[in-house]
């Protein structure tokens, strides 16, 4: 079986000598192409053939030009697999590392981690590494909160939040100086948006997903 092809993008040579001896005592991988800054990786990227590629993140001192190399990799091959090798642990690089295309994203402290991560990059295997993982965990959770927070009006958080209180529409109307049709007609649509039949089921809705 042929050996995995591997493309190292490191500026620091002699982490980058280490790091090629290091993949290639391993059997089923040989490095077969290596970069130290951005210009240089694009233009040998290609004519490497390689079936994966580690990226080191900051290619010149704190500029994420590996993010940018990156998205210049995929832009030249679309199925490019791309591990990003950092020391950086930041959620946002890390969420912006997988934006640009990567496959996953190794600290530079768990070394010894990179070849079982080469494997499962080369055989489509979602192998994310926990310190990513749960990176990207936290911000599908800020995401769907955003989405949460833009499904209703402020007015109707405003009603809901009374109805969680017990209030009765007449309090309601009182306490926000509307009419009891503005009312109905705020409830109609939350109904309708939340997908539920009751204001008290809406309102019970909304505290879980934490809307007021």
């Amino acid at each position: 079986m042929n050996p995995i092809r591997v493309f190292l993008v490191e500026d620091d040579p002699v982490w980058r000598k280490g790091l090629i001896d290091f993949l290639n005592k391993e059997p089923d991988l040989t490095v077969v192409g290596e970069a130290g800054f951005k210009a240089e990786a694009i233009e040998r990227f290609l004519p490497a053939k390689a079936d994966v590629v580690l990226m080191d993140i900051n290619l010149t001192e704190n500029n994420l030009d590996g993010i940018e190399t990156a998205i210049e990799f995929m832009a030249l091959q679309a199925d490019s697999k791309i591990i990003m090798l950092t020391s950086l642990t930041d959620e946002a690089v890390i969420v912006e590392s997988f934006s640009a295309g990567a496959v996953n994203y190794i600290s530079k402290s768990s070394f010894k981690e990179i070849p079982d991560a080469i494997r499962a990059a080369h055989n489509s295997q979602s192998a994310i590494h926990p310190t990513a993982a749960a990176a990207l965990r936290n911000e599908f959770l800020r995401l769907k909160n955003d989405e949460n927070q833009k499904l209703l009006s402020p007015a109707e958080r405003d009603i809901l939040q009374l109805i969680h209180q017990g209030h009765t529409q007449t309090q309601i109307e009182q306490s926000l100086h509307i009419t009891k049709r503005t009312i109905k007609n705020h409830i109609n649509r939350i109904l309708k948006k939340m997908g539920v039949k009751t204001s008290k089921e809406a309102a019970a809705k909304a505290s879980q997903k934490k809307l007021f």
